[in-house]
């Protein structure tokens, strides 16, 4: 399955000019667990996605408590919110990438 068919929320937003998150919310804690456990969320696995360094991504973070993960990364530097080259000032468009993982 990919990981857009477990959520009940994947996106993305800005986290300051500099940064990116997303948010992956589950209405099901078996979807959570699945996606959790699957080991598919790696920092490795980020990188390769983003085109970064996987030392780059500055954290995933699991939040059983509201069934939910957050990933921060860096914008690209010539993408900081409000730059003249910046085309997604919100942030708004980049979780697309992150929606085909696949999770076994």
């Amino acid at each position: 399955m990919k990981i857009h068919e477990l959520t009940a929320v994947l996106s993305s937003k800005s986290a300051g000019p500099f940064r990116t998150t997303f948010d992956l919310f589950f209405d099901e804690d078996g979807s959570y667990k699945r996606v959790k456990d699957s080991g598919v969320l790696t920092k490795e696995r980020i990188a390769e996605l983003y085109n970064m360094r996987p030392d780059e991504v500055f954290g995933i973070f699991f939040v059983d408590s509201v069934r939910g993960i957050k990933i921060t990364i860096p914008k690209p530097a010539d993408m900081a919110s409000g730059a003249p080259a910046c085309r997604d000032l919100f942030g708004a468009q980049q979780h697309i990438p992150l929606m085909e993982l696949d999770i076994p």
